[in-house]
């Protein structure tokens, strides 16, 4: 029993180095909110990072699956989507070390969890949210979470006068109250035209990539599932303000790459810090002040 929560024989199969380091970097960049799983939490991928046998041992990855499930029931039932993949991820990494082949079973169970993703993110917005597919979601979000404000000036062609009346409009008011003079609301073609791209591209893509990384093959469909792969995380997340759930998306990629495989798993690696910097750096409002808006 304890013997299979220690590091495997040196000798078998392991998982691949930067796997598991990307795993416990994204554990660094985005702390528990939990403040009494926290320290746990750090405390171990901090660990995780500098020594090997401690990466590599089952018992490790047994704990910070049990700490983020800890931190899901702590937040229960505001736990963000990626919480949940974080913590089956971790899991699946503790079941993969413990077993004969482990990187051939962290494969194969990576693969399913980007098929589930992809699957479950397409039932949401396709069939059960009906706000979601009439549009809706976009046209309203892209005009009242602060985080797209710039991205919709620059691709939606909006003024920032226009921007601050489309958000007067739409601010909500108390039961039964009007403005006795509304400000004009105003939807430039361009930005119907971002909402609709940013709706059925990604839903497109979402279901695309839930049929491939369903199909258990190798060859120019599993070369096809990568890449689309690739291409989602550099287009959502230079948008998406949800950088966790990019880098485990592109970790679940990498955790694919056969280890001849060295320029694919760079290009994953490449996504991984591209994510953050699209997080750190903010693009859209340079591009806001370049054009003058």
């Amino acid at each position: 029993m304890w013997r299979r929560l220690l590091p495997s024989d040196p000798h078998d199969e392991r998982v691949a180095r930067s796997v598991l380091q990307l795993t416990a970097i994204i554990l660094l960049l985005r702390p528990f909110e939990v403040w009494w799983l926290a320290p746990f939490a750090l405390g171990a991928a901090i660990v995780c990072l500098v020594v090997e046998r401690v990466r590599q041992a089952p018992l490790t990855w047994v704990l910070l699956a049990a700490l983020a499930f800890g931190r899901l029931a702590a937040l229960w039932p505001l736990a963000d989507n990626h919480h949940y993949l974080l913590a089956y991820w971790c899991l699946a990494i503790a079941l993969a070390l413990g077993g004969r082949s482990p990187a051939a079973t962290l494969a194969t169970s990576g693969r399913w969890l980007l098929a589930a993703a992809f699957a479950l993110a397409v039932l949401w917005k396709g069939v059960l949210s009906p706000d979601y597919t009439d549009g809706r979601f976009f046209r309203v979000t892209l005009l009242t979470d602060g985080r797209f404000t710039d991205a919709s000036m620059v691709f939606g062609g909006l003024t920032p006068e226009q921007m601050r009346q489309n958000q007067a409009f739409l601010a909500p008011l108390p039961d039964g109250a009007e403005l006795l003079h509304p400000p004009p609301f105003v939807e430039p073609p361009r930005l119907r035209l971002f909402a609709s791209v940013a709706t059925w591209g990604g839903l497109a893509l979402e279901g695309l990539l839930a049929v491939l990384w369903m199909i258990p093959s190798h060859g120019r469909i599993r070369l096809a599932s990568h890449a689309a792969l690739l291409v989602f995380c550099v287009t959502t997340y230079a948008l998406a303000p949800v950088a966790g759930f990019g880098w485990l998306i592109a970790t679940l990629g990498l955790a694919q790459c056969r280890r001849q495989q060295r320029v694919l798993g760079g290009a994953y690696i490449a996504v991984f810090v591209l994510i953050l910097l699209y997080s750190e750096i903010p693009w859209t409002a340079v591009l806001v002040e370049w054009t003058g808006r």
